[in-house]
């Protein structure tokens, strides 16, 4: 097995090249935002942060689904308008990102970059976020890019990273497809952002959420678990059987061959 970049494999798929297998991700996926959405009351934590020509940083923004999870689930009518920087180091997520905000969330500046990137005059906003979003974070890049991100806030500001768990499906999953079909770097765990945060600084809050996924339909399980490995080349069937991979997967499914995947995510409240 050839070991690959996740980065890289990671920002081949956020492209219209790979629209097809970004759907077919959210059709499960979708539901890890609709959680962070229930996990506080957004509409008294933006507005404790809301004043005139308040800013956000979406950091890692992929196609806006977290925006878009609050609009839907939560009542955002009373927050004012906030100037929503998005951040991103594929120009095509950026653009998927700006076409689904609506107010309160204003579009303001694209920074098509890595948060590690990010010049030091972007900083003060009143809230940065960053949803489901640095599993590719290369290991050897975490301390830069936690400093980054705590840098960016504002005196007094909101910082949230929402992000798996070591034990939750994303990781374990991954582990998993890299022991038995494919090496490349592991994803980086909640655990591993946490404690670089405090490496950084940052007086870290982790709360826990737990809720599950799944479906009967193989073909929707195919497309996330592909979008999950950032590798369509690989069937579910192949995945299966595939050492490792096929014990992580009889796991997950019962003996109609349903699927039903764990999650574990920390929001890390800064």
């Amino acid at each position: 097995m050839s070991t690959g970049s996740t980065a890289e494999r990671s920002l081949q798929h956020w492209s219209e090249a790979g629209r097809t297998g970004m759907e077919a991700f959210y059709a499960l996926a979708t539901e890890d935002y609709r959680q962070l959405a229930l996990a506080a009351d957004w509409p008294q934590v933006l507005g404790d942060q809301a004043h005139e020509g308040w800013s956000l940083l979406d950091v890692a923004c992929g196609s806006g689904k977290f925006p878009t999870a609050l609009r839907l689930h939560t009542d955002l009518s009373e927050v004012p308008d906030v100037a929503y920087d998005l951040l991103d180091p594929s120009a095509f997520s950026v653009q998927e990102a700006r076409g689904v905000l609506a107010p309160p969330f204003v579009p303001r500046h694209d920074l098509v970059m890595t948060l590690q990137d990010l010049p030091d005059e972007h900083a003060g906003y009143d809230v940065v976020w960053a949803t489901h979003a640095l599993y590719a974070l290369p290991a050897d890049e975490l301390d830069v890019a936690a400093q980054r991100f705590v840098a960016a806030l504002a005196p007094g500001g909101l910082g949230l990273i929402a992000q798996a768990t070591a034990t939750s499906h994303y990781l374990a999953f991954y582990d998993a497809f890299r022991a038995g079909v494919e090496d490349a770097t592991p994803y980086t765990s909640a655990e591993q952002v946490r404690d670089a945060l405090i490496r950084a600084g940052a007086d870290v809050r982790d709360q826990r959420i737990t809720y599950r996924t799944g479906s009967d339909d193989r073909t929707v399980i195919e497309g996330f678990l592909q979008r999950c490995a950032f590798d369509d080349s690989v069937s579910l069937t192949q995945m299966e059987q595939a050492p490792v991979l096929g014990d992580y997967l009889a796991s997950c499914r019962d003996e109609s061959g349903s699927y039903t995947f764990e999650h574990e995510a920390s929001l890390l409240w800064l």
